[in-house]
């Protein structure tokens, strides 16, 4: 009998890649904005410290909100000045561009936890970040001047951003609500494609290994109840439970009711019960007793 033998070439993560200006510039931005954070303790005021706290809501939920459920998974709509206001947020949060940040999203999705996932736990944790560019897979935003512009310019609005930090609060505000901010978040969010591929707990039956993880569903708005997400990724809404708590669903509901949110889409709770694990479990133990009392 014949068999089939697949060859995959092993993907180069690191050493041995072939880098480009988008690399080094990747790498040299993640490395000056860590090496900043450093200096938090010798420029600690309040002032700047609530605004870090301000701006971690509103560019976190700029990513939560825009670049994932509304842009990578379309969960929802909304009118096109919201959603570019929500897009420009999520751009100061130093994870790439809109076009960037979807194509590796819908690739972590479409491979999830296998050797072409962008950001499988499985290559190890600090391989989580890296991504080869490829944007075969966001012909639906590159058709939108905006987010083109968005992409090609990006550098620049993380550059203006910091420059008026400075201006306003000097290093305090630089450090505080631009450094350390941003570090903190983009930790939460390698987290949650890490840890939360590892650690929590499963109760849907997904085929992969995503978690559910009540800490990164604090830290990351919502975000941390992974398994929840991998199991319906087109839901607005990822805290199905009312103690599981989801501040970018809070926010999408709200839009919702002012009318400025549509098309919100949610599981029906036949699709939950096809996608329960518990449900899954209870069918195998009958089948077993049916099976045991035919023979």
């Amino acid at each position: 009998m014949a068999r089939l033998l697949w060859v995959v070439q092993k993907p180069v993560y690191f050493l041995g890649r072939q880098w480009n200006g988008v690399d080094i510039a990747s790498v040299f931005t993640l490395t000056a904005v860590h090496l900043l954070a450093l200096l938090a303790p010798f420029y600690f005021t309040w002032s700047a410290f609530w605004l870090a706290v301000a701006l971690y809501y509103v560019t976190g939920v700029g990513i939560t909100l825009s670049f994932h459920r509304n842009l990578a998974h379309k969960s929802f709509k909304l009118p096109k000045w919201l959603e570019y206001f929500f897009a420009y947020c999520a751009v100061h949060s130093l994870q790439g561009s809109p076009l960037e940040w979807v194509s590796s999203h819908r690739s972590h999705h479409q491979f999830t936890d296998t050797p072409s996932d962008p950001h499988t736990p499985l290559k190890g944790f600090g391989l989580v970040t890296l991504y080869d560019g490829r944007l075969y897979n966001v012909g639906d935003l590159k058709k939108q001047s905006y987010y083109k512009f968005l992409h090609y310019t990006y550098p620049y609005h993380c550059i203006a951003c910091g420059v008026v930090l400075y201006r306003i609060g000097g290093m305090p505000y630089l450090v505080w609500a631009l450094a350390v901010r941003t570090v903190f978040f983009l930790h939460v969010t390698f987290s949650i494609n890490s840890i939360c591929h590892i650690w929590g707990n499963q109760v849907w039956d997904t085929g992969d290994l995503s978690k559910n993880n009540w800490l990164f569903g604090l830290l990351a708005h919502g975000e941390g109840w992974h398994n929840n997400h991998h199991a319906f990724e087109y839901s607005a809404r990822q805290g199905f439970e009312w103690w599981q708590i989801d501040i970018t669903w809070y926010l999408i509901r709200f839009l919702e009711i002012v009318g400025l949110a549509t098309d919100v889409k949610l599981p029906t709770d036949l699709q939950k019960n096809r996608k329960a694990l518990s449900n899954k479990a209870n069918s195998m133990e009958q089948e077993g007793r049916f099976e045991a009392k035919v023979k």
